[in-house]
């Protein structure tokens, strides 16, 4: 119980990670665990457009502990793919770390649901990577592209971005999204330098 209670209060502090999307209707940033929360919700009730081998237990296992190293790491910017090879084994190293406060056994599961996210390979991996990548964008699209406005991030860098991952592991989410960030370019939702930027 000991074990439990420390990595328990161990993911408090993400809470504190700070990402680039404002919550709607206020002015404050998300934080990390919101976000792992949000996207566990939404790839539950994207559940009857998963291909049907998808088990969704393993999918929110995942998204709830895909972010966990940045309580060590700090967000990882979506739109910056410089540095990803290091970012990947600084994060892996927290995970590890992080995990490691439970007993073996469950340390090697959460590990092993972390894994098979960062590799995307199985269906379960590539839709939990659906969810992760479409959640900040439908932030920005319900708040009128903040994100990508303030960083300067375009609708091509977006599209590049974020639609194959979307399109792999959800195509129905996919289309719907297409049709609704090709509507909001005319609107001006979007940045216009190809600079870095946040989710």
């Amino acid at each position: 119980m000991d074990d439990v209670v420390s990595f328990v209060l161990e993911l408090e502090r993400l809470k504190t990670v700070t990402r680039k999307t404002r919550v709607l209707g206020s002015d404050r940033f998300e934080n990390s665990a919101e976000h792992s929360w949000q996207i566990a919700m939404l790839a539950s009730a994207l559940a009857p457009h998963a291909p049907p081998e998808v088990d969704m237990t393993r999918v929110i296992g995942m998204l709830l502990v895909h972010d966990v190293g940045e309580i060590d790491t700090g967000d990882t910017l979506v739109y910056i793919e410089e540095g990803e090879a290091e970012r990947k084994a600084a994060e892996r190293a927290a995970v590890q770390r992080i995990f490691g406060l439970l007993p073996s056994a469950q340390a090697e599961r959460y590990l092993a649901l972390w894994q098979e996210f960062e590799d995307g390979r199985t269906p379960e991996a590539r839709f939990a990577h659906a969810a992760d990548r479409a959640m900040p964008a439908l932030l920005n699209l319900a708040n009128r592209g903040q994100s990508w406005v303030e960083h300067g991030i375009t609708h091509e860098r977006v599209v590049r971005r974020i639609g194959p991952p979307i399109e792999a592991g959800c195509p129905a989410l996919w289309a719907w999204m297409r049709s609704r960030l090709d509507e909001e370019l005319a609107r001006g939702w979007f940045g216009t330098l190809a600079v870095e930027g946040g989710r």
